[in-house]
């Protein structure tokens, strides 16, 4: 929520900066408003004092905005200007000369710092910020390391003449740096519009032929086994799923797949419906309950990440998470967990399989602890359902199998005496853990986002939920009739792709659509993010138009819009669990929405990071409304 500032305003320096004040030159150093901080401070070792100016990079606020180029900090009107006098720590911040801004959390600030002629000496710039909201650290387990363009040269000419028909991207390393670590999905996007549908991205040793092209994208997803393996992404992830079946390949994968399919069978899928998805759900709503009675806004990111904890705990091991009502380890764990996984997949060297290293770099300490918590919750779930079954002499009772105190796909398992280890138990159910909790809540940040940003869309919604359901809970039998809820998630789903890369390896060499050759070996990056995103793919690609799916017709996938559109991703490797989250996703909705309307806090910057899914940098800040009330104020005044 905006702050009015009537008092001094303190800002947090993105990054520590240490300047060598050897001549006149001016250093620039962004800053973010963290609601109110509490102190810049410069230590001067010089003897000549810096000069500082501070303007807005933000467009939302009421202060000039000044190129850095500008000579003199007394032609920004509006911009506080100060100096360090003497050599001790002396504390610089933006006083009230800006005005009445209205600030929120991410507002941009940048502060320039002119040092004089001859002033021998360091500068350090440090700050300080308190009664910063408590989030999931969002910046992983740590950046990757970035291949120096000279090494990227050498190895293209060690190589010798590319013969692949495959234009090569002009990425320069400074392109990659800023956003390792952020949503490196966009600048693939800017490369495609660059350099064609399907392009060469070089890094040093490795290099990534990215794909966005739904030709070549239903190509490579569908020769999966025989032409393609998961390849890399199974490298960078085997530290967190082990042998579970998101990363399993060959006879393991198939063995595994067969085994946990049958557990996402109907009538378990109905049974979540009410047990699981709507009761989950109703203690949503009785959180945004006590927020709307005190008027405070409310992270919906967090909250969507909550809720999947805790319906994934319920469905998957019948275990009350009770991310809703306290704080779990668990979600911040799974984030850096992922986010280590897409890390590893852009490191210039694969330092993270020396076993001493992983032991002593920062970095891989914090994924290790991250997988460590991960594991330890399920392994102690996994053996507290196995003494049940046990001391019940627990079988399967039919195909559709449903334990009727425990419906989860544990017990399902469990009870089907399938002779398996409890390591091979614990990887494939940390898999279904960690991929169903993350996938389904940003599916409902971002549709609530666009819904939230789209007021028509959101109307004929509420419209239909209230024809449909009548105020009452959603059943299973009523997804079939929610086909315009349902359409919104599908174009959420374009919109924002989860996961919006997919990685493969050629098993040997191939001739992709269009001509490319690749040898055998090549990593191959599906971009589903571009695909979604690509104007000649689709009309008015970046515009939330719902009704581009047919309303009548079936529900959109990867086959019936021939790889245009790929939500679950496609061929053989497509995820298991596709209908537990749309299912997920639109009974979620359908109750919240019923019941609330959803207002996006004023300035917000929604940028996009990822870990497996995108995710927001900073939240998704909301204020609820009673829709209840609303419609009663409605009809008395009609």
């Amino acid at each position: 929520m905006g702050l009015q500032l009537h008092m001094k305003v303190l800002l947090t320096v993105l990054y520590s900066n240490l300047i060598n004040c050897r001549d006149e030159r001016t250093h620039l150093i962004h800053l973010t408003a963290l609601g109110l901080t509490r102190a810049l401070r410069l230590t001067n070792s010089s003897s000549l004092p810096p000069r500082l100016c501070f303007w807005s990079t933000s467009r939302d606020l009421a202060v000039a905005e000044t190129p850095p180029a500008m000579a003199s900090p007394s032609l920004h009107p509006g911009a506080a200007t100060t100096a360090l006098r003497g050599t001790r720590t002396r504390v610089a911040s933006l006083t009230s000369s800006i005005g009445h801004a209205h600030l929120h959390s991410q507002s941009k600030f940048a502060v320039r710092i002119t040092t004089p002629e001859r002033s021998l000496g360091r500068l350090q710039v440090r700050c300080s910020s308190d009664d910063e909201e408590r989030r999931v650290d969002k910046t992983g387990a740590g950046k990757s390391w970035v291949s120096p363009d000279w090494l990227t040269s050498i190895v293209r000419l060690g190589k010798g003449p590319d013969t692949s028909g495959i234009p090569v991207a002009d990425a320069k390393l400074e392109d990659v740096k800023d956003l390792l670590g952020g949503a490196l999905f966009l600048p693939l996007f800017k490369w495609m519009i660059e350099s064609g549908p399907v392009y060469r991205l070089a890094a040093g040793p490795r290099n990534f032929v990215i794909v966005g092209d739904p030709a070549v994208a239903k190509h490579v997803l569908k020769g999966y086994g025989t032409k393609y393996s998961k390849g890399l992404v199974a490298e960078v992830s085997e530290f967190l799923f082990g042998d579970g079946f998101a990363i399993a390949e060959d006879q393991l994968w198939t063995a595994r797949r067969r085994a946990v399919v049958p557990s996402l069978h109907k009538k378990y899928l109905s049974t979540m419906v009410d047990r699981v998805f709507c009761r989950c759900s109703d203690t949503l709503v009785a959180k945004l309950e006590k927020a709307m009675e005190s008027g405070t806004a409310v992270n919906m990111e967090a909250q969507f990440s909550q809720l999947t904890l805790d319906i994934i705990g319920l469905s998957v091991f019948n275990y009350e998470f009770d991310a809703l009502k306290t704080d779990s380890p668990v979600i911040e764990a799974v984030y850096t967990a992922l986010k280590e996984t897409e890390s590893r997949s852009t490191d210039i060297l694969p330092y993270w399989q020396i076993p001493l290293l992983c032991k002593i770099v920062p970095r891989q300490q914090k994924a290790a602890k991250a997988v460590q918590i991960i594991r330890e919750t399920v392994e102690k779930l996994v053996a507290q359902c196995k003494e049940m079954v046990e001391a019940e002499k627990e079988t399967l009772q039919g195909e559709e199998y449903v334990n009727e105190s425990d419906p989860s796909v544990l017990r399902f398992l469990l009870a089907s005496r399938e002779e398996v280890s409890s390591v091979q138990l614990r990887d494939d159910l940390l898999s279904m853990l960690v991929a169903g909790h993350e996938t389904t809540g940003s599916v409902l940040t971002w549709t609530v986002y666009l819904l939230s940003k789209n007021p028509s869309a959101l109307a004929k919604v509420q419209e239909e939920l209230d024809r449909v359901l009548g105020g009452r809970k959603p059943q299973f039998a009523d997804m079939k009739e929610l086909k315009y809820l349902t359409r919104c998630i599908n174009e959420s789903m374009r919109i924002y792709p989860h996961p919006p890369v997919l990685l493969r390896r050629a098993k040997s060499a191939d001739e992709l659509p269009g001509g490319y050759r690749i040898e055998a070996g090549q990593d191959v990056m599906i971009s589903v993010y571009n695909i979604h995103h690509s104007p000649q793919v689709w009309d008015r690609a970046e515009e939330f138009l719902p009704e581009r799916f047919d309303l009548n017709g079936p529900v959109p996938n990867e086959s019936n819009t021939d790889f245009k559109y790929i939500p679950f991703s496609g061929g053989p490797r497509k995820c298991v669990g596709d209908q537990f989250a749309m299912l997920e996703a639109t009974v979620a909705l359908a109750v919240l929405l019923q019941r609330f309307d959803f207002q996006l806090v004023p300035n917000q910057t929604i940028g996009m990071t990822t870990g497996a899914t995108i995710h927001t940098t900073t939240g998704l800040y909301m204020t609820v409304a009673d829709r209840q009330q609303k419609k009663v104020s409605e009809l008395v005044l009609a």
